[in-house]
């Protein structure tokens, strides 16, 4: 079943058979059309597709753009219930929001990756690659490149080969509200790069209709690769490492932002490089870098 038509009847249940009261209607609707339009972008339709790391996602994304605890803990609330609903009047058969927790803005924040497993994860890319499977190869390129630049899931299967400037290291992404930056990248994100085109895509690009374009990263079927790709391809990475919190391409953006923060990086270069309108959205990783300090020193210094 479409998750379109899902919802549709999700709040008529919700209005004549539970006897919900108009606002709540209301709330329900606006809050299960932004998560239809997330999870349509990344590339899932059906409701069976609708799965945990999808809602999770949905969260974070709400969380970076700067939405309150409370409506937050609202969208949770909503999503948990139509995920329920749906698994009781069996249109599915499992629910997946029944581990879906509230964002807690200022006490929980968000997962990052330490440097050293960052490097592992890499290095296992990289090794997988090396027998030249086109799928490999591509997949290592974007693992390296969503780390270089910290850019969204949705810029980055936005590019387009035009978009790079392998002399320079930059590329240019289009963000939200169709603005565009350019973004730099480093060296070994630039070799995975080359290698994918030089090797990779040919190949992928064969096996397509030719409605790739100029499309810098493409699926299995040799189309443009769809954002959930993506997010199964970094779950799968992460799934690997230790932690909490969600693993998709948000993860890898929280990570590279904490890094080049713990770095000595300056605040208002981090926040040109994510593409975020308000100075105080990329604050939060000045809390990240300062908790792991305050780890630090509880685990190294003596009187702690």
């Amino acid at each position: 079943m479409r998750l379109s038509d899902a919802t549709a009847r999700f709040l008529e249940h919700a209005r004549y058979e539970r006897g919900l009261s108009d606002a709540t209607i209301t709330s329900y609707r606006a809050d299960l059309a932004g998560l239809e339009r997330f999870a349509a972008e990344a590339g899932v339709r059906d409701l069976e597709d609708l799965d945990l790391e999808v809602l999770r996602a949905w969260q974070w994304a709400g969380s970076e753009s700067g939405l309150a605890a409370s409506t937050l803990a609202r969208r949770s609330a909503a999503a948990r219930s139509f995920t329920s609903w749906a698994a009781r009047a069996g249109l599915r058969e499992t629910d997946p929001g029944v581990r879906l927790t509230s964002p807690k803005l200022g006490h929980h924040l968000p997962r990052v990756v330490a440097q050293d497993q960052m490097r592992e994860l890499l290095e296992r890319a990289a090794q997988r690659a090396e027998a030249g499977d086109p799928k490999e190869v591509r997949n290592r390129a974007v693992l390296e490149l969503l780390y270089a630049s910290g850019v969204r899931v949705s810029e980055l299967v936005g590019l387009d080969t035009g978009d790079l400037d392998l002399d320079r290291l930059t590329m240019v992404v289009t963000g939200k509200g169709s603005k565009q930056r350019t973004v730099p990248f480093g060296v070994p994100a630039l070799g995975a790069v080359v290698d994918y085109l030089r090797t990779g895509r040919p190949t992928l690009l064969a096996r397509g209709d030719g409605s790739a374009g100029d499309a810098l990263f493409l699926g299995a079927s040799g189309r443009r690769m769809s954002t959930r790709a993506v997010y199964e391809l970094v779950a799968r990475a992460l799934s690997a490492f230790p932690g909490g919190g969600p693993r998709g391409p948000h993860t890898f953006r929280h990570t590279a932002a904490t890094h080049l923060l713990d770095g000595g990086a300056d605040l208002r270069a981090v926040q040109e490089l994510l593409g975020h309108a308000s100075l105080g959205t990329t604050q939060i990783y000045t809390h990240v870098s300062v908790e792991r300090l305050k780890q630090s020193y509880a685990q190294a210094h003596p009187r702690a």
